[in-house]
């Protein structure tokens, strides 16, 4: 395994990540990190770790600046500025589609809560390039008008125990074009905090990124 500090220039922002490199990748995701989180989430690493080990490469990187998480870390605000994590993470799409090592290849979103809601915005606007998206524990519901526009087969993942994000991932689902599925992980927190749980679903995850690799994105080079 490889790894390599990404440098992701987006509009107004200079974003840095973590890309990690299997020998012989069959396709790569982005991570796009919950509310009040950053690259270093514990639990989306854990995810990672899953997913480079069914050979695809991953792309974790921060939706915000320091100077910007310091300021979230008081008002909460950017966390739910859908429209600014979507052209960041749009931002990594295209970074990525330029990387020699991956541009060839299938890419997937996976978003954790608020982020969830970027990465269907960013698969929106970017239906040549994202051929999958993957949701835990997240808000869809956030992605608005974006949802009825995703092409990309969509896994939104929730636990059984947390009722309220289950309906609301009900109603996004509803909204959906894409072909898509819900994924309910019994006993299953918002966090996916309870043993085995967030195993399942990082399983869940790969073996839809890992049919995502048999199936490019439009558009995309082989």
């Amino acid at each position: 395994m490889r790894s390599e500090t990404a440098r992701i220039a987006a509009d107004d922002a200079m974003l840095v990540g973590d890309l990690a490199l299997p020998g012989h990748p069959l396709g790569v995701v982005a991570f796009a990190h919950g509310s009040g989180s950053s690259r270093h989430s514990p639990r989306n690493r854990a995810v990672a770790r899953v997913l480079q080990d069914a050979d695809l490469a991953t792309l974790l990187f921060d939706l915000l600046t320091e100077a910007e998480e310091r300021v979230d870390a008081i008002t909460a605000e950017l966390r739910f500025d859908i429209p600014l994590l979507g052209r960041r993470l749009m931002a990594a799409v295209d970074w990525l589609a330029g990387h020699p090592a991956v541009s060839g290849l299938p890419a997937g979103l996976f978003g954790a809560s608020t982020g969830a809601a970027a990465a269907l915005t960013a698969a929106a606007e970017r239906p040549e390039r994202v051929a999958a998206v993957v949701s835990r524990g997240g808000r869809p519901d956030l992605a608005g008008g974006a949802l009825n526009r995703v092409r990309a087969p969509v896994l939104l993942i929730v636990g059984g125990d947390d009722h309220e994000v289950l309906r609301l991932n009900q109603q996004a689902a509803a909204m959906l074009a894409a072909p898509h599925e819900i994924h309910v992980v019994p006993g299953a927190s918002h966090l996916f905090e309870e043993p085995g749980t967030l195993e399942q679903a990082a399983e869940a995850a790969r073996d839809w990124f890992t049919r995502m690799a048999k199936r490019p994105a439009r558009g995309a080079k082989r």
